[in-house]
């Protein structure tokens, strides 16, 4: 999109407007994370106009102050319609028109930067026939700022709209607007904007749209360096109130100029415009830098309120600054016993939003002081705790006992979403715990229409590697699916979900043939190879070989042989390098050339994730020996895989197999193999055993013999 260059009445010292894409909020659980957020909505800047198809999702609620305090604020993902055309209508997800303006009026560029056009098109309720719903569960994100009265001096009250103004006291004032025209001063432009932010959510899109309220901006522009630090606050909370699009063009030019004031500006007033920015839903990088090198200068000032504030600021800006990591470290150990639960679950979800990597020390006093007062602390906040420990990969044994009490007790209450990271966090640590899993699972099917692409594909994915078999809760893995059917339209801007989604069920011997078509589709294969910041080829790779191997029947579209070898070498270049290198499979490696009678007999093979036959193999075990046996008759033969395992292939404290090992084992057998484990306990004293106790114990293996 083209870029705000100039506009006139403006003092040379504004930068242009950018857009900016940051990094979404999880990072941690997988590569998923990684990708940009969804495009911001535009705005009309030079002639040029970026209309959203309405055939390809709707819109969200706009910034509105009510939904920023009720909302998990997931900002990785647009809201999609439950109900969608198929992935596969051909049209563009944008249309973009060109429109040139010509006009001889010195505010032209102003006009198209403030006119009703910034605010995207909405399509009717009549485009979608969908059933209705009931809400979902709601929870209050900032619920931690009632801890204390310090955070009303760095914070604004979403829960605390000012006193109501009636819709003709709003129009006067636009009159007033009317009439003052240029006379206005800084003073006046503050008031009209703090007294029409007054008025009642329902009537700012009313208000948005008035050519009186544009030109008000437009003077607020004109007046951007002559508002005292009060006023330029008390504007920044207006636009809260009033609702203004988190990218229009106004906001860049705002965000400029609090920068440029920022060594004028007290630590809390930085902390105050930040937290504003935050409930207008804008990013705003430019600013976050000035502050943080205030706090640098500040350290010393920070107590426990500005240092609560500071992590929830760093998450939702989703990113710390390396250099203030260890400092904000030793400030929260420091100040650990006197946090309160809130406190402690906004700091879990700000360093989880950060992507902060902090000591495992650290960590760990976290979460034990979480876990003294977990029955006091909200659903939202006990899920931040696991999704930090999801990301340090912290196996907190009391506190994940403490959740088999929790979470059966809490689940009918919560949203999917914090179902959702309850499931992953479990996942993630390997920790299969029957009254949890049970529990959001029969849960899960009544919020499925609020689930979600990623939702449904990642609870799939969860409950898939953790071995949940469908026979435990009849209804879950059927509801998710279907879901899935009914938001495919989603998987043309994520197609990673669909893959997580169908390789979870996978897991479990679920397989949507119309899904996995869809996932093996020409299209949908070219759209996911796009996707550069993440690889999907392995997802694409498994999920075929899945179908190779447990649907003999299918007749769908398969991977181009080209893929297929262009993986395979991938996958051993990797093995070789990676896998061939671990003690566990050298030691395997040597003791079966042992057993065996030399190297010839043994070769080592990427059988799975699905690269093909072993042909090869079976021929030089088979071949007659330098003594001349006679060859065995292949009806005899019996292939033996010796399965590699170590304790990260298992649920914690468990000999049940994880998911994608599982699968391994299964079609490892369908594929004509007799499975013979050599776990950790079993492989790890070998090390220490002479070569007589080594043969010893293979030929201890049923079959050996053959």
């Amino acid at each position: 999109m083209p870029r705000l260059r100039h506009l006139p009445g403006l003092r040379k010292g504004f930068a242009r407007a950018q857009h900016v894409h940051i990094k979404p909020e999880d990072e941690a659980d997988d590569l998923e994370e990684k990708r940009s957020l969804s495009p911001h909505n535009e705005v009309c800047l030079e002639g040029y106009r970026l209309h959203y198809s309405p055939s390809s999702y709707h819109h969200c609620a706009l910034n509105s102050a009510a939904s920023h305090s009720q909302t998990d604020n997931d900002e990785d993902e647009q809201c999609l319609p439950t109900l969608t055309p198929s992935f596969w209508q051909r049209s563009n997800r944008y249309s973009v028109s060109c429109s040139r303006h010509l006009s001889s009026s010195k505010n032209t560029l102003l006009d198209l930067a403030f006119n009703k056009s910034s605010e995207p098109e909405i399509p009717s309720a009549s485009s979608y026939q969908r059933k209705p719903v009931l809400p979902d569960v709601k929870v209050d994100t900032r619920a931690f700022h009632k801890c204390r009265p310090e955070y009303a001096s760095m914070s604004l009250d979403l829960n605390q709209r000012p006193h109501p103004l009636k819709w003709e006291e709003a129009m006067q004032l636009l009159q007033k607007v009317a009439v003052l025209k240029g006379s206005m001063k800084a003073s006046d432009v503050s008031q009209f904007l703090m007294e029409l932010s007054r008025l009642h959510p329902d009537k700012m899109p009313l208000v948005r749209s008035d050519q009186r309220f544009i030109m008000l901006l437009r003077y607020s522009v004109e007046h951007l360096r002559h508002f005292t630090q009060l006023q330029l606050l008390e504007v920044l909370q207006s636009f809260v109130w009033l609702g203004m699009p988190s990218a229009h063009a106004i906001l860049e030019l705002y965000e400029t100029e609090l920068s440029r004031r920022s060594s004028q500006m007290t630590l809390h007033q930085l902390i105050l415009a930040a937290d504003l920015w935050r409930c207008i839903g804008k990013q705003a990088p430019q600013f976050l830098l000035h502050l943080y090198d205030s706090v640098r200068l500040h350290l010393g000032q920070l107590g426990v309120p500005e240092v609560v504030q500071l992590l929830y600021i760093l998450g939702e800006g989703r990113q710390c600054p390396k250099d203030l990591i260890r400092p904000l470290e030793q400030l929260l150990m420091n100040y650990l016993p006197q946090l309160r639960p809130e406190e402690v679950g906004v700091i879990c979800l700000g360093l989880f939003k950060s992507q902060t990597s902090i000591s495992e020390s650290a960590v760990t006093r976290i979460v034990d002081k979480a876990l003294s007062f977990v029955k006091k602390m909200s659903d939202f906040a006990m899920v931040n705790v696991l999704k930090y420990l999801r990301f340090s990969y912290l196996y907190h044994r009391a506190w994940l006992e403490a959740m088999a009490e929790e979470v059966p007790q809490r689940a009918h209450r919560m949203g999917v979403k914090g179902l959702m990271h309850v499931a992953l966090t479990c996942s993630a640590l390997h920790y299969s715990n029957d009254n949890i899993l049970t529990a959001v699972a029969d849960r899960v099917p009544l919020l499925v229409p609020h689930c979600r692409s990623k939702d449904s594909c990642k609870l799939l994915w969860a409950y898939g590697t953790l071995g949940f078999l469908p026979l435990r809760s009849p209804s879950f893995y059927p509801s998710l699916t279907e879901s899935l059917r009914q938001r495919k339209a989603e998987f043309q801007r994520y197609p990673e979900h669909l893959l997580t989604g169908l390789l979870g069920l996978a897991f479990v011997s679920q397989f949507p043939e119309d899904l996995i078509a869809l996932a093996l589709s020409p299209d949908f294969v070219n759209l996911a190879l796009k996707c550069t910041q993440l690889e999907l080829k392995k997802d694409l790779f498994t999920l075929d070989g899945v179908v190779a191997l447990e649907l003999p029947q299918w007749t769908g579209p398969r991977l181009s042989s080209e893929l297929r070898d262009e993986v395979t070498e991938m996958l051993w270049k990797f093995a070789q390098s990676d896998v061939c290198q671990k003690p566990e499979v050298q030691e395997a490696e040597s003791a079966l050339k042992d057993l065996l009678g030399g190297e010839e007999f043994v070769c080592k093979r990427m059988i799975l994730p699905h690269t093909h036959l072993t042909t090869d193999i079976i021929e030089t075990l088979t071949k007659p020996s330098h003594l001349g046996s006679s060859r065995k008759d292949s009806n005899e033969i019996v292939k033996i895989a010796v399965q590699v395992s170590n304790r990260n292939h298992f649920c914690s404290q468990s000999q049940q197999l994880l998911g994608l090992h599982a699968m391994k084992r299964r079609q490892l057998k369908i594929a004509g193999y007799r499975v013979v484990e050599l776990s950790y306990q079993e492989w790890f004293p070998l090390l220490r055993k002479s070569r007589a106790e080594k043969l010893a114990y293979l030929h201890s293996f049923p079959h050996s013999n053959q």
